[in-house]
């Protein structure tokens, strides 16, 4: 599956902080439909996220009945990201 959305880049206090988009609602439901056949154990999924000309390989993650992408440091730095940002992301599952 593959496709592209604007969101805005957000923190998540975990053990540690990440940054991070939320997949749209309506893109969350495919995936949902998915999932079963792409993920390697508890609704986690690999894929392959770009923001601007850098890629990365990753997980999306399911959280509150939808799905988070985190932005690594790898994706961010070069690309200028900062929380608070909008950002287009180029989302591939199942890499």
């Amino acid at each position: 599956m593959e496709c592209q959305f604007v969101a805005d880049v957000f923190e998540w206090r975990g053990p540690a902080p990440f940054h991070f988009v939320r997949v749209p609602d309506d893109i969350a439901v495919e995936i949902k439909i998915l999932a079963p056949t792409l993920t390697y154990g508890w609704g986690v999924i690999p894929a392959e996220v770009s923001v601007g000309a850098t890629t990365v390989t990753t997980s999306v993650f399911p959280k509150d009945g939808g799905y988070l992408v985190p932005l690594k440091d790898a994706l961010r730095k070069p690309e200028g990201i900062a929380l608070g940002d909008t950002v287009t992301v180029d989302l591939r599952l199942g890499h």
